[in-house]
């Protein structure tokens, strides 16, 4: 039963397919072809800025990270477009770039609370706060970082990591970057 049905199912294809091959060939006029247009990402580049995108397995060292870093507000449905990896974190969301989180200025007005304005460093999959809480504790054992973990970049934790900076011959920058983390041996 089941390839009587299956014969009859392809032979209503085959005769389908060749009545239509009929019907072209008694029309003579050539049907007409649908003419491909380039895909507009943007209508013009004063609407939207134009995003540098990175591969996923690039990392940008801090100096070009804090270059490519701008300060802009955005609304939600734009920061989706351009950024796959947004989170909630502490105060603020941040978007995932090369390595680095930043400040999503704009995605929720409600949530925009950031104690450093710029990229933070990550390793491992882990999140902004995640990472600092890292940082802190190894500081903490260290010496250099006499509060307790917040997971929050303010000015005593900013402070510690650019003393640790300078003793360890890093570049001071004050901020989570790979050279750091990597120094303090989180990597």
């Amino acid at each position: 039963m089941k390839r009587f049905i299956l014969s009859t199912a392809c032979l209503l294809i085959a005769l389908t397919h060749a009545a239509r091959s009929q019907d072209t060939s008694a029309n003579k006029t050539p049907s007409p072809q649908p003419k491909h247009k380039a895909a507009r990402v943007h209508a013009s580049r004063k609407q939207q800025p134009l995003v540098e995108r990175t591969p996923a397995n690039v990392r940008l060292s801090y100096a070009d990270a804090l270059r490519r870093y701008r300060h802009r507000r955005h609304n939600r449905d734009w920061w989706k477009q351009h950024f796959t990896a947004i989170v909630l974190v502490g105060g603020g969301y941040y978007y995932w770039d090369a390595g680095y989180w930043f400040p999503a200025w704009g995605y929720d007005p409600v949530y925009e609370y950031y104690d450093y304005d710029g990229p933070i460093y990550t390793y491992g999959n882990l999140l902004p706060d995640q990472v600092i809480v890292n940082v802190q504790r190894t500081l903490q054992e260290q010496g250099y970082y006499a509060g307790g973990p917040t997971g929050s970049l303010e000015p005593a934790t900013r402070q510690a990591i650019a003393n640790y900076q300078q003793d360890a011959g890093l570049i001071v920058t004050g901020a989570i970057d790979a050279a750091t983390v990597e120094s303090l041996g989180l990597n």
